[in-house]
């Protein structure tokens, strides 16, 4: 039994707390049913466990290292990159045409959260390639598909994104990396570095493609002016250097087993990139790799905090630790830990935050299958709310699960803070998630500034709505009523609030922007109270048709019932933070400090 995820709770938010199963109602997915995808999630917990989680640890004491201008990985990494390959692992939800097997997003989502859980190093490299190699097919000429996407497919060749630069990070207006047209259409001598590129230089691959972003000489100024190109570190059809250096590899503090590159990228002038699409579309192209990889981040902190979770789980059923309140006799035996109210929280409140979290990436997920095979208003209506909930469902599970990781290692006490257990790791390892694809703070100004009121607030709009279904739903069980009621109040408050702030856009953009990553936490916590009603109404209907057990059932609603008194209520403090007329974060000056 595989110990580092529940896999009756991820089936379960897979058929049937989410309508997954109706996809194959689209001809796109209709090949495929719950026989296809039970089949799809047992080879990966296979994979998992045989070929993943025995490297977990050995992964992190011997990170890459760079020898002679090459990143060396763990000697395993190598089979596991080629095992994910000849599965189909990378290219599975593409179509037949391309060698993919048409298999919905969020079956795919769900065996990366296998892998990611059992070891989020290995997971990372697959990721990149297939989001890379997503951009190339959708993007780029059929010259360049043919020329790179197979091998990407097949795992012989790592794909990465290319953005970060040493005086660019989040903010590539500042870009510089300069693409100097050759004469040959489409071709590119490119210059420049490239710091923090993930996966960037290893031995485990024959070639590693990047998709990098520059700005062609005499390009508008700003991100108007970025092109997007593949860049690859050995030049086609021979596979000889195309002038791409590996300058430095840094030193991480979780998820060693995946190197982080510091490249230089024609120091000889020798370096050939290759036009994907247009000039100057660069940003919004990858933006498409860039939003599917925000999911994939919420996805990543919630595998972590979930394997943690199970790991405090499983110690505290076994460790043995004073005795229940009231018990004064040192003869009596002393009580598993997992008898104390406190530690109970600290597992509910992990258990709340990654199933909670769960439910809403995979339901994000299915929104995005949607998107992909629907029509019309029905399409626009889900691609909406999917850019809504994205910032949510990237940042919320990344930030909470830095602390739920934490709360892991508290369960185990001084045995979390050593090597000895795997908690410690998880620990840092879930770090990196409030960074990777956009911090927090960009991704509350993302929420608040551009999400919400777009299209007249469309996307909140739309939220709103779903969430009134839900409670209507709700309401049909007189068990959930109590929980339907205070959904109702937030809401109610949520709309308040987004009103004033929206109000105060007009006034003072400053001001309405200043707490935007506190505006993030606060409707993030309402969604995930949204999503627990949900499964609160799933878990109604599987008890009474026999689909799952009581223990199942009476753990997730008590998990309801936690969230409810333990987390929405956080809105009420950041409801008044958020209508408060006080700024000190703008009053403060740099010199007061």
């Amino acid at each position: 039994m595989s110990s580092f995820y529940s896999k009756k709770d991820l089936r379960f938010q897979l058929f049937q707390n989410n309508p997954v199963l109706t996809l194959s109602q689209y001809s796109y997915f209709k090949d495929h049913g719950k026989e296809t995808y039970e089949m799809i999630l047992d080879a990966a917990d296979k994979i998992a466990n045989a070929s993943l989680l025995p490297y977990l640890s050995e992964m992190d004491r011997k990170e890459p290292v760079l020898e002679n201008g090459k990143i060396r990985l763990h000697p395993a990494m190598k089979k596991i990159l080629r095992q994910f390959g000849e599965g189909g692992w990378i290219n599975a939800p593409y179509t037949y045409e391309e060698g993919g097997q048409q298999i919905p997003q969020v079956i795919q989502l769900a065996a990366g959260f296998i892998f990611q859980a059992a070891n989020y190093s290995t997971s990372v490299f697959p990721f990149l390639t297939s989001g890379a190699a997503n951009l190339i097919r959708t993007f780029g000429s059929k010259t360049l598909i043919d020329n790179f996407t197979p091998k990407m497919y097949s795992g012989e060749w790592q794909g990465t994104m290319a953005l970060t630069e040493p005086d660019a990070g989040s903010s590539l207006t500042d870009l510089s990396t300069q693409a100097t047209p050759t004469g040959e259409e489409g071709v590119y001598q490119i210059k420049g570095q490239k710091i923090y590129i993930s996966c960037g230089d290893h031995d485990a691959c024959t070639n590693v493609v990047h998709l990098l972003l520059a700005r062609i000489k005499g390009a508008p100024a700003g991100t108007k002016g970025i092109s997007l190109f593949v860049v690859p570190q050995k030049r086609l059809p021979d596979l000889r250097s195309n002038d791409v250096l590996t300058e430095g590899i840094y030193h991480k503090m979780g998820y060693k087993g995946a190197p982080i590159a510091h490249l230089m990228f024609g120091s000889h002038d020798n370096c050939l990139g290759y036009l994907v699409g247009e000039p100057h579309k660069g940003l919004s192209y990858m933006f498409q790799m860039m939003n599917e990889a925000r999911i994939g981040v919420g996805m990543n902190a919630t595998a972590i905090g979930t394997a943690a979770y199970q790991a405090s789980l499983a110690y505290a059923k076994e460790r043995p630790q004073g005795r229940k309140v009231g018990e004064k006799d040192p003869a009596r035996p002393q009580e598993l830990i997992i008898a104390h109210a406190d530690v109970k929280r600290m597992l509910l409140f992990q258990k709340s935050i990654v199933e909670g979290s769960l439910s809403l990436i995979l339901y994000c997920a299915y929104l995005s299958d949607l998107v992909h095979v629907q029509k019309g208003q029905e399409r626009e209506a889900s691609r909406t709310l999917l850019d809504l909930l994205t910032p949510i469902a990237k940042s919320y599970p990344s930030e909470m699960c830095c602390l739920t990781t934490s709360a892991a290692v508290q369960v185990l006490g001084g045995a979390g803070y050593t090597t000895d257990f795997p908690a410690e790791q998880y620990y840092r390892e879930a770090r990196i998630h409030p960074i990777h694809e956009g911090t927090t703070g960009i991704h509350g100004l993302d929420l608040l500034g551009r999400k919400v009121i777009i299209q007249d607030g469309m996307g909140f709009t739309l939220l709103m709505k779903a969430v009134g279904s839900t409670i209507r739903e709700a309401n049909v069980h007189e068990s959930l009523k109590r929980y339907t009621e205070v959904l109702s109040h937030y809401q109610e408050l949520s709309q308040k609030v987004t009103l004033k702030l929206v109000e105060k856009a007009r006034e003072n953009p400053e001001e309405f922007l200043a707490d935007a990553t506190l505006y993030l936490e606060f409707l993030s916590i309402f969604t995930l109270a949204w999503q627990w009603l949900r499964q609160g109404i799933s878990l109604k209907e599987a008890k009474e048709n026999g689909q799952i057990g009581e223990a199942f059932y009476l753990g997730k609603m008590t998990t309801l019932e936690y969230f409810y008194e333990y987390e929405l209520v956080k809105m009420k403090a950041l409801a008044e933070k958020l209508t408060s007329s006080h700024f000190p974060t703008i009053k403060m000056k740099a010199e007061w400090f």
